[in-house]
């Protein structure tokens, strides 16, 4: 699919950021702490915080997805179990609300909206739908981590709401290379895909 960069308006198109967040990605956060990383994650940062800057030169909106995890009594965080199977590190403290963990990673502020995440799609339980519909947003640049989870979730729900889609290719990752190569096969079914230079080469034409 292809979507047709000439039209886009920066009024209304968001460049959102799933999860790229300190908990998942700083040397000092969660993730890190655990020894659980990957190389592909770990180059994100910089490659999408070129594409943040030509969003914002260009004047579309940046939003970035927190992904959280609500403390309950004494502070030990409410984990799905599915998630707790995976990464049973997760501890009191990590991906709490308003911390520096929870919060989006240095490179790539500043964001024009934060919207707290509980589930793999972004859109569960939350506000972004309403924070996107009252900025006039129509359109969604997709970047973030995991390829798997919560960009596709995200992106699979936005489509259903009837947002128009594009796809950073490489400006998003997963814990194995396969599986992100898969998933971005899998959804350029439903999205346009571009790879994070091709995009912002195309905007700074524009901007």
């Amino acid at each position: 699919m292809a979507l047709e960069l000439s039209r886009m308006n920066p009024a209304t198109t968001a460049l959102l950021l799933v999860d790229l967040q300190n908990d998942f990605l700083h040397a000092k956060g969660a993730y890190a702490r655990a020894n659980c990383s990957a190389p592909a994650l770990a180059a994100l940062p910089a490659r999408v915080a070129a594409v943040a800057k030509a969003v914002r030169a260009w004047g579309g909106w940046t939003a970035a997805t927190l992904f959280t995890l609500v403390p309950g009594r004494g502070g030990e965080p409410f984990v799905a179990p599915h998630l707790r199977a995976l990464r049973p590190f997760l501890a009191k403290g990590d991906f709490a609300p308003g911390s520096w963990g929870q919060d989006v990673i240095d490179d790539l502020k500043p964001v024009d909206f934060k919207i707290e995440k509980v589930a793999y799609s972004a859109f569960h339980q939350s506000r972004l739908e309403f924070v996107l519909r009252k900025a006039g947003v129509k359109t969604l640049i997709f970047a973030g981590i995991v390829t798997n989870g919560g960009v596709a979730s995200t992106l699979r729900h936005a489509h259903v709401l009837e947002f128009e889609t594009l796809l950073l290719s490489d400006g998003c990752a997963a814990f194995r290379p396969d599986v992100h190569e898969t998933t971005v096969a899998a959804l350029s079914a439903i999205s346009p895909v571009a790879t994070c230079a091709e995009l912002a080469a195309a905007l700074a034409r524009r901007a």
